[in-house]
C-alpha cells in the first residue's frame, strides 16, 4: 500500500512546510499516482478531470527542479482558456510560497501585448498561458525557452478540441529536447495519442478514478419526448430551485432558445457560447460566479476551463454523445465536499447514449418521472445577488479594496452584503445582495473610486 502523505515524497522541507500550511495533508489519487513519476523526471500522461487535484500535482512537480537564481522560463504550462490559466497561476503561486522570489507570469490572448513584453523583460521562472499567445511571443522573440525543464499541457483534450494542435506542435518544436513533458487530460482521444507519440519520451500513464461517489452527486435521469425538452428544464428548475446550475446543450442555437425560454419563464439565465467576445465572456462568467445569474446555458466547448466553486446542479438538456464527456459534465457539481445534483433529459433516440453511461458507471441509472416534479417555494427563481458593472479596471489601477471601500466606507453598505469582485483590464464587476442593489448603485455613482467618478450600471 503506497503512502498518500506528502511527506513520503522526496520534497524539500520548505515545500512540505508550505503544503502543511495550505492544508494539504493527504494526496488525492491523481497526486499519489503521478507525483512519484514526475519527481523522477519522467514524462507523464495523466487522465484526470478538473477538481481532482491535478494542478497541485504538476505545480509541485515543476517547482521541484526550479533554480530561483536563474531568471529565465524554466517551466511552461499551456491551458485552453484564460480563466483556467489565471486559476493555475494562482495555485502555483500558493505552492511556491515556501521558496523566495519565484515569479509566475500569465500570457493569454484577449489582453494587450505590450505590457506582457515588459513583464517578460524582467524575467519569469514559470509561465502559464494559452497556446495562441505563447506562440505569438515565440515568433516575436519576446519569449525564450532555451532554459525550459518542464512543459505541462493542462486539459490537453480541450486544447485539441479548440483547434490548438498546430500551435502546440510549433511551441513544442522550440523547446529543448531534454525537457520533461507532463500531459493532463480528462479524456484520452486519438489526437492525444498522436501528440504524445510525436513529442513525448516513453511517457508513463496514470488514470485517476473519474467516477463520482454516489454519496457526493445524485444523478437522476428523465425520459422525455423531444418537443418537451425546454419545458422539462423549466420544470426541473422550479422543482429543485438550485441557486447555481449549468445546463449543457449541443449547439449555440439550442443554448439561445433555452435562454429565451427560461427568461420568458422568469428564470435568470445567460448563454455561454464559443462566439462570445472575450469581454462578454468575462461578464457572463463574472455574473455566474458571483451568483447574480442562476442558470448558465453552455455548450461543452464554451464551458471548458470553467471552475465554479459551488455548483448546486448540472442539467444535461441532451445526453452527451460520449459517456466520458457525461462524467466530466457531471463532475462539475458536488465539489469540495458539497452535495451535487445531476439531472439528465433523455429522448427515446438517445437510449444508446444512456446505455453507454450505464456501462461506464457499471451501475443501473436512476430513472424518475417528469410528472412527479412539482414547483417548490414561491415566486420566480431569482439569484441572491445583483452585479454592478464599473467603467474602470486594472488599467485604471482599480483594485478590489478600492471598490469595497467605496461601497462600505462612512456608514455605507455592510461588507457582508458585498459579494465577489472581479477586475478586468477596462472594467470591474461587483456583486451585492439584491436588496441593497439600488443603494449600492447610487453610492458608487455619487461617490468616487480611486479619486475619480466612474460610470456604474446594474447588469
Amino acid at each position: 500500500m503506497t503512502s498518500t502523505a506528502f511527506n513520503s515524497l522526496p520534497l524539500s522541507a520548505a515545500m512540505l512546510a508550505n503544503l502543511e500550511s495550505l492544508g494539504y495533508a493527504q494526496m488525492t489519487p491523481v497526486q499519489a499516482q503521478s507525483l512519484p513519476v514526475i519527481l523522477k523526471g519522467m514524462d507523464l500522461i495523466a487522465q484526470a478531470k478538473t477538481g481532482s487535484g491535478k494542478t497541485a500535482a504538476f505545480g509541485i512537480g515543476l517547482l521541484n527542479p526550479l533554480n530561483p537564481r536563474y531568471f529565465g522560463c524554466q517551466a511552461l504550462v499551456l491551458c485552453p482558456t484564460r480563466e483556467l490559466a489565471d486559476q493555475v497561476a494562482k495555485e502555483i503561486r500558493r505552492l511556491a510560497r515556501g521558496t523566495d522570489h519565484i515569479k509566475v507570469l500569465t500570457l493569454c490572448g484577449g489582453v494587450p501585448f505590450g505590457p506582457q513584453i515588459g513583464s517578460l523583460e524582467h524575467g519569469a521562472h514559470i509561465i502559464v498561458g494559452t497556446p495562441g499567445r505563447i506562440q505569438e511571443h515565440l515568433r516575436k522573440g519576446t519569449l525564450k525557452l532555451d532554459g525550459l525543464n518542464t512543459l505541462v499541457l493542462d486539459e490537453a483534450d480541450r486544447m485539441l478540441d479548440m483547434g490548438f494542435y498546430d500551435s502546440i506542435a510549433e511551441i513544442l518544436q522550440q523547446t529543448p529536447a531534454k525537457r520533461q513533458t507532463l500531459l493532463f487530460s480528462a479524456t484520452y482521444p486519438a489526437s492525444i495519442k498522436q501528440l504524445s507519440a510525436a513529442f513525448m519520451r516513453d511517457p508513463q500513464q496514470v488514470k485517476a478514478e473519474a467516477m463520482h461517489a454516489d454519496s457526493q452527486i445524485e444523478q437522476r435521469f428523465y425520459e422525455i419526448a423531444p418537443e418537451q425538452r425546454m419545458e422539462a428544464v423549466t420544470k426541473l428548475l422550479a422543482h429543485f430551485r438550485p441557486q447555481s446550475c449549468v445546463a449543457f446543450c449541443f449547439t449555440k442555437q439550442q443554448c439561445q432558445e433555452l435562454v429565451e425560454h427560461l427568461q420568458a419563464s422568469g428564470i435568470s439565465a445567460m448563454a455561454l457560447n464559443g462566439d462570445l467576445e472575450q469581454r462578454d465572456r468575462d461578464q457572463v462568467l463574472a455574473m455566474f460566479a458571483n451568483r447574480s445569474c442562476s442558470v448558465l446555458v453552455a455548450t461543452d466547448v464554451a464551458a471548458r476551463g470553467l471552475d465554479i466553486e459551488a455548483l448546486d446542479a448540472v442539467i444535461n438538456v441532451e445526453l452527451a454523445r460520449d459517456s466520458e464527456i457525461h462524467i466530466h459534465r457531471v463532475g462539475r457539481t458536488g465539489r469540495a465536499g458539497e452535495k451535487g445534483l445531476a439531472l439528465s433529459l433523455v429522448a427515446p433516440s438517445e437510449g444508446h447514449r444512456a446505455q453507454a453511461i450505464e456501462d461506464l458507471q457499471k451501475a443501473p441509472l436512476n430513472w424518475h418521472q417528469l410528472d412527479g416534479l412539482k414547483p417548490q417555494g414561491g415566486g420566480p427563481l431569482l439569484p441572491p445577488m445583483v452585479t454592478l458593472c464599473i467603467g474602470g479596471g486594472r488599467k485604471d489601477k482599480v483594485r478590489p479594496g478600492d471598490i469595497l471601500g467605496a461601497l462600505t466606507g462612512d456608514a455605507g453598505i455592510p461588507g457582508a452584503q458585498v459579494g465577489k469582485i472581479a477586475i478586468f483590464d477596462f472594467q470591474a464587476y461587483v456583486a451585492v445582495e439584491r436588496g441593497v442593489a439600488k443603494q449600492a448603485l447610487q453610492r458608487l455613482n455619487d461617490g468616487k473610486i480611486k479619486g475619480r467618478s466612474l460610470r456604474v450600471r446594474i447588469l
